[in-house]
């Protein structure tokens, strides 16, 4: 028998809750893997998508909940609403990221934190919208990090974790590295490139994935990585091209380009432009607002972008029922669940056939629960147990 790497338990016994769940990017693939999700979730739109894509949604502040009130769930997860942090300089973004590795250390140290938070809350809320200078954000970064620390506490460790944001919070990520590995945790962090696994789009998010039981991984990229003016085929050649916006937009029959709704340096002379035979670039709340025109004809506008065709550039099914409002900002807030698929697997110790996660992602969306996930998967052989395999496969030296 080959030996694996250990795995949490089948996936049809998974359970996990997803903090800040948006309108479902992560837990779309943890469908598709056959995890059961509870996400919490306080934007009314985001919900109203997430109810209408039968996803489970406890529409609420994180905040209000810990561990104790999801006590089958062995995996937690989170994308939690973060504002620009920099390691370079003395600037707003500096301070900001001191504040939070400071609070991470205390957090680490066992210091009750949460009048502090409770403070910096109500100073944002006497702010009001337009003058609100970052400080709550700070203290929601922080909420992973508590409902682990929790669990611990509790006796009733994650035995796995996953988390996500735009690659300025990788510092924070790496502090929480630093944290779980202290307390029996095997940590990887780093930023990854969506259209490495297969996202018609470039983008790029910072990922942290921690296991309590096997060694923790970043999956491996299966596509190339885009450049600008280098022709897909170019790169490494056992990896497949990446895929292009014409691609995944099958309905629109003509090649186009995509002129972005804002320049560089706020100069609209610099607007990004992407053509249909290249990926997107990020998608953003603002998609909406990215002009289109014919490659054939550049001076003819056509249609702009759809909601369902956004979505299919973040690789939600065609069909995913965007429900509420601001459904641009929705999509554009979620993480791709073609990425999410790849990263949840390596955090659940399982992998599966592209051709399935194609299959899958170009499938109508389909809620159902059944005795066979979506996407199936196998447990991952380490690669110690890899080259075991192999070796025994060798012929037997002939002894005379």
């Amino acid at each position: 028998m080959t030996p694996v790497q250990p795995q949490l338990f089948t996936t049809a016994q998974i359970q996990m809750v997803d903090l800040f769940a948006g309108p479902g990017g992560l837990d779309v693939a943890a469908h598709w893997l056959g995890v059961h999700v509870d996400g919490i979730e306080w934007d009314d739109n985001a919900c109203k998508t997430r109810t209408a894509a039968g996803l489970g949604t406890k529409h609420d502040d994180v905040r209000a909940y810990g561990p104790k009130d999801f006590p089958d769930a062995t995996v937690l997860s989170g994308g939690p609403p973060c504002q620009t942090y920099t390691v370079a300089g003395g600037g707003a973004g500096r301070r900001a990221l001191d504040t939070v590795l400071g609070f991470v250390e205390r957090m680490a140290a066992g210091e009750d934190i949460s009048a502090e938070l409770e403070k910096m809350h109500e100073d944002d809320e006497r702010a009001g919208d337009d003058n609100r200078n970052g400080k709550e954000r700070s203290g929601l970064v922080l909420e992973p990090l508590r409902w682990a620390l929790e669990a611990l506490d509790y006796e009733m460790p994650y035995k796995a974790i996953v988390l996500e944001q735009v690659p300025t919070v990788l510092p924070v990520w790496q502090a929480y590295a630093g944290v779980l590995k202290e307390r029996g945790y095997k940590v990887a962090c780093g930023v990854l490139h969506t259209e490495e696994f297969g996202v018609p789009q470039t983008r790029r998010r910072a990922i942290l994935i921690a296991r309590l039981h096997g060694e923790a991984s970043l999956p491996t990229p299966t596509h190339r990585r885009y450049y600008k003016g280098k022709d897909r085929s170019e790169g490494v050649a056992t990896l497949k091209p990446w895929v292009t916006m014409s691609d995944a937009l099958r309905n629109r029959d003509e090649p186009f380009e995509v002129v972005s709704n804002y320049g560089t340096g706020g100069d609209p002379k610099l607007r990004g432009r992407r053509r249909s035979d290249e990926p997107s670039a990020t998608v953003t709340g603002k998609i909406s607002r990215n002009r289109l025109y014919s490659s054939a004809w550049p001076k003819q506008e056509l249609d702009r972008l759809t909601k369902d065709e956004a979505g299919l550039l973040q690789t939600f099914p065609a069909d995913y029922p965007w429900s509420g409002k601001e459904i641009a900002q929705q999509v554009g807030n979620a993480i791709p669940p073609r990425l999410a698929a790849h990263v949840l697997a390596a955090a659940l110790g399982v992998e599966f056939k592209a051709e399935d996660l194609d299959a899958v992602v170009a499938a109508k969306w389909d809620p159902g629960i059944y005795d066979r996930p979506q996407l199936p998967s196998t447990p991952i052989a380490t690669p110690s147990e890899k080259d075991a395999t192999l070796e025994s496969q060798q012929p037997s030296s002939v002894v005379a």
